[in-house]
């Protein structure tokens, strides 16, 4: 579902900021430790402590954060009422426990081996396939948390439909990148922009960068169906971001990003391989058939060679120029000062990073 190592670059609004949202990880994980709904036993107590801080836990929080960020910003002010900063944290925190459901589905999917520095969830001894179901409890807990804090609230109704879309958008991009690039015959044939472009707007591009903003536009008390504009914005930069994120897997410094990119071992539908594609005569489409998604670091460096010959880096860099310009006009078109100053703040984390 999330794209292995991809945070989303949204920034957080200071210490202030990032201690007060991890006080209420500390109230809501006690809450679902505490749910009446459920007769715990100590041993289920412990393994659903554990299992929260393993998997919710550990990130940069970005997108959790940048909720906050986008509240304070639509209600023009620098310091929230305590009622409104732990609502804030709290639909933050929801669309973590959100992430860490997708990432523990999708380490088992992919057969991971580590996420965020530690063994994914499901290679713990002793969990294995139990990962699975704690999957789904990560997945309920979002329902439990969002009834006890909202459910008074005029947009609850709302937030329920917000988190079950995005959760289905993402779901069914994860269900189109699998069946594109996991299953049956390796075929560069069924990749191209297109198909990217899809993968990689429903898989990350809502739920990272298009679900912190329209909860900071709930929590603003406005209705998100005038908003069809921004969401389209932030889908387009979600894109944006992941196009980014393929070519810093290729061409970025290891050493400075963090992680070795293995896209073209893996066989991934990326930006790079679909712009090869279309680029490459018939001589170098056999050399990138013959040595994509080999892990033997000779295919690794030809794949790599014909992106220099195809000129792959200058495209990116216009395509980046281009983007931005785009999604600039675009966001100064919208009415609202303080939606384009939400929207600004998200682009300029993201544009022209270099890790």
């Amino acid at each position: 579902m999330a794209p292995a190592g991809v945070a989303v670059a949204n920034g957080s609004g200071g210490a202030d900021t990032t201690a007060a949202f991890k006080e209420v990880y500390s109230k809501l994980k006690e809450e679902m430790l505490e749910d009446p709904a459920f007769e715990f036993t100590d041993e289920s107590l412990q393994w659903i402590d554990r299992m929260l801080d393993y998997n919710v836990l550990g990130g940069k929080c970005n997108r959790g954060l940048s909720v906050i960020d986008s509240y304070k910003i639509l209600k023009g002010v620098d310091v929230l009422s305590k009622e409104e900063t732990f609502l804030a944290c709290t639909l933050g925190w929801c669309i973590e426990w959100l992430q860490a459901y997708f990432l523990v589905l999708d380490d088992i999917m992919d057969n991971s081996q580590t996420r965020r520095g530690q063994p994914c969830w499901f290679r713990v001894p002793q969990v294995g396939l139990i990962a699975v179901n704690d999957g789904i409890i990560l997945r309920n807990h979002i329902s439990r948390i969002l009834q006890r804090h909202f459910k008074g609230k005029p947009y609850y109704v709302d937030l329920i439909d917000l988190f079950n879309e995005v959760e289905f958008k993402t779901a069914s991009g994860q269900m189109l990148d699998l069946i594109t690039t996991h299953e049956g015959e390796k075929d560069l044939s069924k990749y191209n922009l297109t198909v990217h472009r899809r993968i990689v707007q429903y898989k990350t591009a809502y739920y990272s960068f298009y679900l912190p903003v329209a909860c900071a536009l709930l929590l603003a008390g406005e209705n998100l169906d005038n908003f069809g504009d921004v969401k389209n914005i932030l889908v387009e930069m979600g894109t944006y971001f992941q196009v980014q994120d393929d070519y810093l897997d290729c061409f970025g410094d290891p050493e400075f990003i963090g992680k070795i990119g293995t896209d073209i071992e893996d066989y991934k539908c990326s930006w790079l391989v679909v712009q090869a594609l279309e680029r490459a005569d018939e001589d170098q489409k056999r050399i990138l058939s013959e040595n994509y998604g080999k892990s033997d670091p000779a295919c690794v460096a030809k794949v790599k060679d014909l992106y220099k010959e195809l000129k792959l880096e200058e495209l990116f860099h216009e395509y980046e120029k281009e983007s931005y310009n785009k999604l600039i006009a675009d966001i100064e078109a919208q009415p609202s000062k303080a939606v384009q100053t939400v929207l600004k703040s998200f682009l300029h984390k993201i544009y022209k990073r270099d890790k």
